[in-house]
C-alpha cells in the first residue's frame, strides 16, 4: 500500500529500534556534563529571526540560504533555530544567569533546522548537543571545553578521531589577516565559486571554508592566519595549548580552520572523524568573547562547543560500537483462562506502581505463544497463572534465563522481585 503522505525532504524518522541508539548517546553526553558540572537549559525551537541575524552574521550560508523563516499571525518575522548557541546566550542574557565572578557552564541537546541539501549525514532536521562556559576568558576553560568533548568521544568508545585547533584571531588583528587574504585571492577571483566571489568581499576568512574542489586547490598556498596574531592572541593561544598538552590530550594544529558563524574569535577547534569522507566534523567549537554584548546583555566572555546526533551515529556505527542492550522487561504475565487474565491485569498495575517493568501479550491466548512473546522480547522471569493457581492464591515464577520455576503466594510477589534488585 502506497502512504498517503511522505516524510518532508531531509528529514527522517527515529523508530523504535533505533531509540535505544539516540538515548545512549544522550545518557552519555549528560553523564560526562554533570561530570564537568555542566548543566542543562532548554531553549524554543524557533526564535526572532533578528536573533540568528544579528549574531551569525549576514554573510553565512545559513543566514543567506538555510534558515527557515516565517511570519506569524501579527507579522512577526521568526526562525526555526538553525543553532544552539545564540538561543542559549539569549537566554543567559533575559534571564541574568550571569554575575560577576560567577560564570555560568550549561549544556543542551535538540533539533535544529536549515534548508541544506540532504546528503549522509547531513539533514534539514538535525539534532545537535553542545555546552557553553559563559563569564571567563581564561585559557585554561578552552582546554576544559575541548577536554570535555575529548572524554564523551572516548566514552562512546570512539578511537579514530582527531583534534585540530587554531586561533583566529580578535576584531583587533583580524583586519591585516583579512586585507592579505583578499591580495591573496583577488587573481583567482574569476575562478572562485560564485559563493567565494561574495565571500571575498564580505568576509573573505569565509573562503577557507569552502569545500568546492576548485576553491580548495586555490587555496592551498593561502596566508596563515597565525602569523597575524597580535600579542593577547598569541598568548591565549599559547596557553590553551599547554594546558591541552598538561591534560594529555593531542591535538594537531590546523591554521585553516574556521568558523563558520560570525561571532567566533580566537580559539577555534574541531574534532574529525579519520573513517568519514568529507562530512567528518563530530564536534565543532570555539571562543566567542563578543556575543554577550551583541545580544544586549554585559559583555562577558564565551566558548562552547556543538556536534550532530546523526554524524556520531554514523562514527560509532562504522567503529562497531555496542549501544548495549535494548531494554527488557523484568517479568512478563502468562495468563490461563478469561478469569487469569482478569485478575493478572490487577497484578501487572500493582507491579508497575511498585517500579517493576511488566509486559504481557493481549492477543495471545495459549501459553505456548505467550511463552514464545516473553522470549522475544528478553523478559527475566515469566508470571504464569491460571485456575489452579488462582485457587491457592499462588502464581508461578519461571526464571527464563535459568529454566527453574517456583511457586510464590500472590500477596508476596512484590517482596520477590524487591529482594531480587538488592
Amino acid at each position: 500500500m502506497t502512504p498517503k503522505y511522505k516524510l518532508p525532504r531531509g528529514t527522517f524518522d527515529i523508530l523504535p529500534d533505533q531509540s535505544k541508539k539516540w538515548q545512549f548517546i544522550r545518557d552519555k553526553f549528560q553523564q560526562i556534563c554533570e561530570r564537568y558540572a555542566y548543566f542543562e537549559i532548554q531553549t524554543p525551537i524557533f526564535e526572532q529571526a533578528d536573533l540568528f541575524e544579528r549574531s551569525i552574521g549576514d554573510t553565512s550560508d545559513i543566514i543567506e540560504k538555510e534558515m527557515y523563516k516565517f511570519k506569524d499571525k501579527k507579522g512577526r518575522i521568526y526562525a526555526l533555530r538553525p543553532e544552539g548557541t545564540a538561543p542559549v546566550v539569549r537566554s543567559v542574557v533575559a534571564n541574568n544567569l550571569v554575575q560577576p565572578q560567577n560564570p555560568i557552564k550549561i549544556h543542551y541537546m535538540g533539533p535544529m533546522f536549515r534548508y541544506d541539501r540532504p546528503q549522509k549525514g547531513r539533514y534539514r532536521q538535525f539534532h545537535q548537543y553542545g555546552i557553553e562556559f559563559i563569564g571567563s576568558d581564561d585559557p585554561y576553560i578552552d582546554a576544559e571545553v575541548i577536554a570535555l568533548g575529548d572524554t564523551f568521544l572516548k566514552e562512546l568508545g570512539l578511537k579514530n578521531y582527531t583534534l585540530e585547533i587554531n586561533s583566529i584571531g580578535c576584531p583587533d588583528c583580524s583586519g591585516d589577516f583579512e586585507k592579505a587574504l583578499k591580495e591573496y585571492y583577488e587573481p583567482y577571483k574569476d575562478s572562485l565559486c560564485n559563493d567565494c566571489q561574495i565571500r571575498l568581499d564580505k568576509n573573505p576568512k569565509r573562503l577557507l571554508d569552502c569545500k568546492v574542489q576548485e576553491c580548495k586547490k586555490i587555496s592551498e598556498n593561502v596566508p596563515s592566519i597565525l602569523d597575524y596574531l597580535d600579542d593577547k592572541c598569541r598568548i591565549h593561544y599559547d596557553s590553551v595549548k599547554k594546558y591541552l598538552k598538561d591534560l594529555e590530550i593531542p591535538f594537531i594544529i590546523n591554521p585553516r580552520i574556521v568558523r563558520g558563524l560570525d561571532y567566533y574569535s580566537q580559539t577555534a577547534f574541531e574534532f574529525v572523524d579519520t573513517n568519514l569522507g568529507a562530512q567528518s566534523t563530530l564536534i565543532g567549537g570555539g571562543r566567542y568573547n563578543g556575543l554577550m554584548a551583541q545580544l544586549g546583555g554585559k559583555d562577558y566572555p564565551g566558548i562552547g562547543f556543538a556536534g550532530g546526533f546523526e554524524r556520531l551515529l554514523l562514527s560509532l556505527e562504522v567503529e562497531k560500537i555496542s549501544f548495549g542492550e535494548s531494554p527488557s522487561p523484568t517479568a512478563f504475565f502468562v495468563f490461563l483462562g478469561k478469569k487469569a487474565k482478569k485478575e493478572g491485569i490487577k497484578l501487572i498495575q500493582q507491579l508497575r506502581r511498585y517500579g517493576i517493568s511488566c509486559d504481557f501479550a493481549l492477543q495471545k491466548e495459549s501459553m505456548k505463544a505467550q511463552m514464545k512473546a516473553a522470549d522475544k522480547c528478553k523478559a527475566k522471569f515469566a508470571l504464569i497463572l491460571g485456575d489452579n493457581e488462582l485457587e491457592n492464591n499462588e502464581i508461578v515464577v519461571k526464571d527464563l534465563a535459568l529454566g527453574s520455576q517456583q511457586k510464590i503466594g500472590l500477596a508476596n510477589i512484590i517482596d520477590f522481585f524487591n529482594k531480587k534488585k538488592s
